[in-house]
Parts: C-alpha cells; structure tokens; sequence
C-alpha cells in the first residue's frame, strides 16, 4: 500500500464501513481442489434474490463500499464479492454459480463494472436454463473483450510481471485534469491495485483479453431487466464500446450520470445509488426482490 493513503480510505464513511462489515470468506469446490471468494454481505439476510456486485479487474469487494453502506441501510440486502484465481469464463461461471449454492442463493441481480459487467453477462447466459439471473446492471462494460485488443494476448499474463501489468492498467486511466471526486477515486482503485497479487492480476487481466463475447440474444431471450450506467464525462471505455453494448439491449434502461469518470460508483455514488434503487423497486413485493419487503417464508410467492 502506498505510504500516504487515499481520501477515500481514510473518510468516515470507510472507516464506518470497515467497522460495520466483516469480509467473509466462502470456499467451493473446483477441479478437485479448494477456490475461496472473499465477500461482504450487508442488509437482510432472510432475501434470496440480492444484488450482488462484480468489481472491475483493477477492484476488490470493498471498492463497492458506498453501494453496500446506503443500498443496505435502505432495506436491500447486497453482496460485493472479491473472486480467486479462474483462468476462463466458463470456470468462473461453474465457481460463481458454486459460490450462490454455498450462500443459499436461487437467484439473483447482478451489477457489474467493466470485466464484472462481462462476468455478469456470461453468467446470464451460462444460467440461462435455470434463470438465476434476474437483471443486470452493467456500468463502463463491453460485450466483447476484442475492445481490449490493443492489450498483450491473453496467454501472456501467466508469467508477466506484477508491475508490467499494473502499468498496462494504470495506462488506460485519465491522464488529463479531472474534478475532485474523480481524482479521489482513481486513488482508491490504485491501492486496490496493489493490493492485488500477482497470480490474481494474472488471472483478470486473462478473462479481460481472451477472445470471447456475450451473446446477447440468449439475455434477450430471457426477458430480464438489464439497466446500462452511460457516464457523460471521460471514462477508460471508448465511446463505440458503450453504443455496442447499448445496441444489444434495446430494451434497456438507460442511467445517465453526468460525471464519474471511469468509477462511478465511488465519485458519483449518490446518483448512481438512487437508479439502482429504482431499478430493484421493479422487483418490489414478488420474490425476486432484493429488499425486505416479501414474506419469504410464504407459500404464495409471486
């Protein structure tokens, strides 16, 4: 960790979060050996549908600390997760669907950031007989990872440095002035950062650029709800990246936020956090709510 901390990492409000939330670890089965997610799970224990939240490549589970402080404080029950080391998609997809067993999860809402939106997407599809995605909420996502071609090849990253990789990334953030906030936040993400092994940068960096691509008509077909965070100032995702993702879900709803930058959720959160509860208010009374507002325990779900 850098010697002189972030704004965000020494704020109240972190070190609320830190105080009032323990980062649980769940382990599942895998291949014959052991992979053990980190997570934190905030709000009512007793829903069975959470908005579960996927970090980007550069983030772990707390970097979602504004949206489980508020979101949770306001009925909803949410999970961040921070994932061990997959090297394709379908693994992760088999380890993510082994880790809602574990918690005792039917079903779900997902909200994913980058590669945590593509995650979210291939969940989508990989559950798609099951259905145990119920919406998704993608924010500075891509539907194919060639919007990554300009990096190394995905085989690479096994034995690549910590270092060069961490260059890779820091490349792609902002290096014109931006506003407080914004600045803030990507000081966040770069402890986070380093706080990242090397084995585990490895491991995201690979599902970022190995060729693969959601198909969006298997989403489609499900009738799920899906919300796109459209972020109006500068971010790491290119423009055309944003409209092909809005071109695949025409039915989507879109949130505009005026400013965030590459990380809306920690420098517009407010904002963000007011669509995200409209968005689960759509599920409100049946049993795919996120909140605490479905007698779980009834025979008669919706």
């Amino acid at each position: 960790m850098p010697a002189a901390k972030s704004t965000f990492s020494t704020s109240k409000e972190y070190q609320s979060f830190r105080n009032s939330i323990a980062l649980k670890k769940e382990s599942v089965e895998h291949a014959g050996g052991i992979k053990t997610w980190s997570l934190y799970d905030y709000g009512p224990k007793a829903v069975r549908c959470p908005l579960v939240l996927l970090p980007p490549a550069t983030g772990t589970a707390d970097i979602y600390f504004k949206q489980l402080m508020s979101l949770g404080s306001a009925g909803f029950r949410v999970i961040s997760v921070d994932y061990p080391i997959y090297w394709s998609h379908d693994e992760w997809c088999i380890g993510f669907s082994k880790l809602l067993d574990a918690l005792g999860l039917d079903s779900v809402h997902l909200f994913g950031a980058s590669l945590g939106g593509f995650l979210a997407q291939k969940f989508a599809e990989h559950t798609k007989n099951s259905r145990r995605v119920q919406s998704l909420l993608l924010t500075n996502s891509f539907i194919d990872t060639n919007a990554f071609k300009h990096l190394p090849n995905s085989k690479l990253y096994k034995m690549m440095p910590g270092f060069v990789m961490k260059r890779l990334v820091l490349k792609s953030f902002p290096r014109s002035k931006v506003d407080a906030e914004v600045a803030n936040s990507i000081d966040f993400v770069i402890e986070r950062l380093d706080s990242i092994g090397r084995e585990h940068l490895a491991s995201r960096m690979t599902l970022n650029t190995m060729p693969a691509y959601v198909e969006p008509q298997t989403i489609n077909a499900q009738e799920m709800k899906v919300m796109i965070v459209d972020v109006l100032d500068q971010s790491a995702i290119a423009p055309k990246v944003f409209e092909e993702v809005s071109k695949c879900y025409p039915e989507a709803k879109v949130a505009h936020l005026r400013s965030g930058g590459t990380f809306p959720y920690l420098s517009n959160d407010q904002e963000l956090n007011m669509y995200i509860k409209v968005h689960l208010r759509a599920f409100s009374q049946t049993r795919y709510t996120a909140g605490d507002d479905f007698e779980w325990g009834s025979n008669s779900a919706k």
